[in-house]
C-alpha cells in the first residue's frame, strides 16, 4: 500500500504501525494526509490479518502539531462546518475500528493532533510529549471532537481550564488527569505501545471488540440501558465459539486457542 504522507507497516504479530510523516511541518494535518489517514484505517478494519494499530509521527519533536492552518482560515460557516464534519469522520473511523489502538504521542500533540490521539483505545506519551488543545488563542474552538471527548476523558472541569485557556500540559500532568494512560522514555514509546497491544492480543478477539463497543455505547446511555446492552453483550460472547473455547480451555487447565467467532 502506497502513502505519500504516510508509512504502514505491519509486523510479524498482526500489529500496523501507521506514521504521519511530515517532519518538516511537526507533522501537521493538513487535507492529503487526513485522505490518507481515511485509507489507512480503511485498511486496518477491513484486513483481517491486522489486529491492531499503533498511531504515531516521524522524528521525536511532534506526534501531530495540530492542523495545516492555511486550509481553514477564511471559511466561511458552511465551509467551516463542512471542515470540521469531514475531519470528526476520518477520526471516528479510528475510534470505531472494534480493534485495539494506541496513540504513540512521542512530542507535541496539539489541537488536531490530540484530538485524533483521544480517538485511540489508550495512549502512550513519550516523557517529552505535550498535549493541548490551544485553539482559543487563534479565536476558534477545537473542530475535531475536541469539545467533546476531552471532558469524557478528563472531566468537564480540567477540560474547561485546558480549553478556555488554550494551555499545553506536560506528559506527567497529562497522566495525572487521565488523558495519557503512560508516560515512557522516548526510546520505549514504541516498545511500550506494542507490549500493550501484545497483551490485548492474547484474548479472545470478539471479546476485545464487544468489550470496547460496550463501553463506547454505554457512555452515552443511562445506567439501566447500559447493563441491558452489557448483558447482550455478555449473550453474544458466552455462546460465542471464542466464549466456549476459552471457557473449555480454563476448565481443562490448557491454552485457549481463539478464532474471532
Amino acid at each position: 500500500m502506497a502513502f505519500e504522507l504516510l508509512s504502514f507497516e505491519v509486523d510479524t504479530d498482526g500489529i500496523a504501525l501507521v506514521t504521519v510523516r511530515r517532519p518538516e511541518k511537526l507533522n501537521a494535518l493538513n487535507a492529503a494526509v487526513i485522505s490518507e489517514l481515511s485509507t489507512a484505517f480503511r485498511a486496518v478494519q477491513e484486513d483481517t490479518q491486522v489486529k491492531g494499530l499503533i498511531l504515531t509521527g516521524e522524528g521525536v519533536k511532534a506526534f501531530i502539531a495540530g492542523a495545516d492552518i492555511a486550509e481553514f482560515a477564511g471559511l466561511s460557516a458552511v465551509e467551516g462546518e463542512r471542515f470540521s464534519r469531514q475531519g470528526q469522520a476520518v477520526f471516528r473511523q479510528l475510534e470505531a475500528l472494534r480493534k485495539p489502538s494506541v496513540a504513540a504521542i512521542n512530542g507535541f500533540a496539539l489541537g488536531g493532533g490530540l484530538e485524533l490521539a483521544m480517538c485511540a483505545t489508550i495512549r502512550i506519551a513519550a516523557e517529552e510529549a505535550k498535549l493541548g488543545l490551544p485553539e482559543v488563542k487563534l479565536g476558534l474552538i477545537p473542530g475535531y471532537g475536541g469539545t467533546q471527548r476531552l471532558p469524557r476523558l478528563v472531566g468537564k472541569a480540567k477540560a474547561l481550564e485546558m480549553i478556555l485557556a488554550g494551555s499545553m500540559l506536560t506528559a506527567r500532568d497529562a497522566l495525572q488527569c487521565g488523558l495519557v494512560n503512560a508516560v515512557v522514555s522516548q526510546d520505549g514509546l514504541l516498545g511500550a505501545a506494542r507490549e500493550w497491544l501484545t497483551k490485548v492480543l492474547l484474548n479472545g478477539p470478539l471479546a476485545v471488540a464487544l468489550a470496547m463497543d460496550t463501553i463506547e455505547a454505554g457512555l452515552e446511555m443511562s445506567l439501566e440501558a447500559a447493563l441491558r446492552l452489557e448483558a447482550s453483550a455478555f449473550g453474544l460472547a458466552v455462546s460465542s465459539q471464542d466464549g466456549i473455547e476459552g471457557t473449555s480451555a480454563f476448565l481443562a487447565k490448557r491454552k485457549a486457542v481463539f478464532t474471532g467467532k
